[in-house]
């Protein structure tokens, strides 16, 4: 990181911000973040569920108008306005800081408990080895592993086997964040991304070897064509790009605003959101022909083996690695790559919490890396290694991960395109610096297709967890843990963005004031270019 030697005030500049060293970097970056335990636990049951080889039509519309344009949103506005979502929102105005905020926290919960999920392959990475699940790979998960409590509830009775392992997740974690953009991001994701592709790039050769593998791809691919007239399945599919990408929760703001001026935002977002979804589909393959072997082997229907997330991870993938020939080297492979693309994704969802405190307080790297990073590490290992930490888990993703996110990107595209009217200015902005340009149809797409798909999204949401109570958990747990904590995500984003910036924040500093300058010298450009073909 260099130092500024402009001064204001007769004071010493802010260190300027780091930048991604190459485009490359970036790109290795945003789709780590994007690539992540949903890509592989949640794409292949969801395409199943909702029409199998049918599901890609509207995955891909999907994909082209809500994922892309929203990630461009994302893009524009770190890019534009270079700061974390807190600052660059504010500085888009005012009013829309609390939106920064509230992706903020939103990404803080996820934090406290991704480290979990990250703990758990990683030791079930071991125990593929001696298959230490024995004959009952569910009751060896919940009972011998997490010693889960019957009642949901908030228990601080520890499982070692738990805490060990997400300490030391914490502890990489930390020092790659401490190291900082380039030493620390990106180095990380250069070299975890591309062990996670080899992994399992071997993992699905070795799937399709195996007996019944052919069963379990055309139970995948079989398309129901019917499933195209049921509004569930398209809004599955915008639900599931719209997690899948990372988009509308500070990842992409915070990213962008690391990225050089001149830099093609459009050519880079069109990488990542392919390669993400290639990744997604690698991951079908791979997954559903191990289920058509466990279907063979089991004399049972793919339909009654298959299943989706924490179920397929850590109960159906062992019971495969038991029965299938060099199953260790499955096991180890399957959960090494849930390993690396959870590292990926945690690095991303703490930059955004990390790079916020820095910006509105004006701390250095390592010190708003470590003020933010322990505690949430503590937190973390006070209350997910315990009995009770797979139910807090569960409820936290739902309202949090799930309800959350939809309600923010709702705000956010209805606040920068109505309320502010804003699209025009970040489409120049897109087009200034990128060669894919983009046209009246990106504004139509993020102003109108997007909110309305995620208005029925959050509707569905809203119905579905109040008419019973969330996986028959107590209903003063859901209330706390679940509408509670969404509600005061909002609350708290509020409170924090009436803190004022200081002197020392990043809110007016003389490098942004030079990007600015530069960016009006290029409009001022392009509009006598303009004049002089007219």
């Amino acid at each position: 990181m260099t130092k500024s030697s402009a001064s204001r005030g007769g004071t010493a500049a802010p260190a300027r911000r780091e930048t991604f060293s190459s485009r490359r970097l970036f790109i290795l970056s945003a789709i780590g973040s994007a690539v992540g335990l949903g890509n592989i636990w949640r794409f292949p049951y969801v395409a199943y569920e909702n029409g199998g080889g049918a599901f890609l039509i509207p995955y891909l519309v999907a994909l082209l108008c809500a994922g892309i344009p929203l990630l461009f949103l994302d893009y524009s506005i770190g890019h534009r306005f270079r700061g974390s979502a807190p600052l660059a929102y504010r500085r888009l105005h005012r009013a829309a800081e609390p939106i920064g905020w509230w992706q903020v926290l939103i990404c803080f919960v996820i934090a406290v408990y991704y480290a979990a999920i990250i703990a758990w392959a990683a030791m079930y990475a071991w125990f593929s080895i001696t298959q230490a699940w024995g004959d009952d790979a569910e009751g060896f998960f919940f009972n011998n592993y997490l010693h889960t409590a019957d009642q949901a509830g908030l228990s601080f009775d520890f499982v070692s086997s738990v805490f060990f392992p997400m300490l030391a997740v914490w502890i990489v974690t930390i020092v790659i964040m401490v190291a900082g953009v380039n030493k620390g991001i990106s180095r990380a994701n250069a070299v975890i991304l591309p062990l996670l592709v080899v992994m399992f790039v071997i993992l699905v050769v070795q799937s399709l070897f195996l007996d019944g593998a052919m069963e379990g791809l055309n139970a995948f691919f079989t398309p129901n064509w019917d499933s195209l007239q049921n509004p569930g399945v398209w809004a599955a599919a915008f639900g599931h790009i719209f997690f899948s990408l990372s988009v509308a929760f500070g990842i992409m703001v915070t990213y962008s605003s690391y990225l050089k001026r001149k830099t093609d935002l459009t050519g880079s977002g069109m990488v990542v959101a392919f390669a993400n979804s290639g990744f997604e589909i690698l991951a079908g393959i791979g997954v559903f022909a191990a289920l058509g072997f466990m279907s063979v082997a089991s004399g049972q229907a793919v339909d009654e083996v298959a299943s989706g997330g924490i179920g397929l991870a850590f109960v159906a993938f062992p019971t495969i690695v038991s029965e299938a020939p060099f199953g260790a080297v499955l096991g180890v492979l399957f959960f090494g790559s849930l390993v690396f693309a959870g590292l990926t994704s945690l690095i991303s969802i703490l930059e955004v919490i990390v790079a916020a405190f820095q910006d509105k307080l004006g701390w250095s790297r390592k010190a708003a890396t470590l003020v933010v990073t322990i505690p949430i590490a503590l937190i973390s290992l006070i209350l997910f290694p315990t009995t009770t930490g797979i139910h807090l888990l569960d409820t936290s993703d739902a309202f949090v991960n799930q309800f959350g996110i939809l309600a923010c990107a709702l705000v956010t595209v209805i606040v920068v395109s109505a309320g502010l009217g804003s699209l025009p200015r970040l489409q120049k902005h897109l087009n200034r610096t990128s060669t894919v340009k983009m046209g009246a149809g990106w504004r139509i797409l993020v102003g109108g297709i997007v909110p309305v798909a995620l208005g029925y999204m959050l509707i569905n949401e809203i119905q579905t967890k109040s008419s019973e109570q969330y996986s028959g958990y107590p209903a003063w747990f859901n209330g706390v843990f679940g509408w509670g904590m969404a509600g005061a995500l909002i609350v708290g984003a509020v409170l924090l963005s009436l803190i004022p910036w200081g002197e020392k924040s990043k809110l007016k500093d003389a490098e942004y004031e030079e990007f600015n300058a530069a960016e009006e010298l290029d409009g001022d450009v392009d509009n006598n270019r303009e004049d002089v073909k007219a």
